[in-house]
């Protein structure tokens, strides 16, 4: 028995949420840890990076999928990327 045609995204919605889970889900999870060295030692972030990164872009990845809008997770991802990314560049 095929799918409803109503709960199956547009090709352009499915692109969408690829493109944000697999590029802006990394962007986040990059940003993130940009915000823990200005709270942390650096050499910290760098060792628990390698573990919680792959932790946090899989998690991304995953709740990209499970919007519903492509154009609204990219919105968030982007947002959240520019708030945690601020501390590193005011401190220039």
């Amino acid at each position: 028995m095929p799918a409803n045609k109503k709960y199956l995204s547009t090709p352009f919605q499915r692109f969408l949420k690829i493109t944000a889970g697999f590029i802006g889900g990394y962007v986040v999870m990059m940003s993130f840890h940009v915000l823990l060295t200005q709270l942390f030692e650096k050499k910290n972030v760098v060792m628990t990076a390698g573990f919680t990164g792959y932790l946090l872009w899989a998690i991304l990845l995953l709740v990209a999928f499970l919007s519903k809008n492509g154009w609204k997770i990219w919105g968030i991802y982007l947002l959240l990327a520019a708030i945690f990314s601020l501390p590193h560049f005011l401190k220039m």
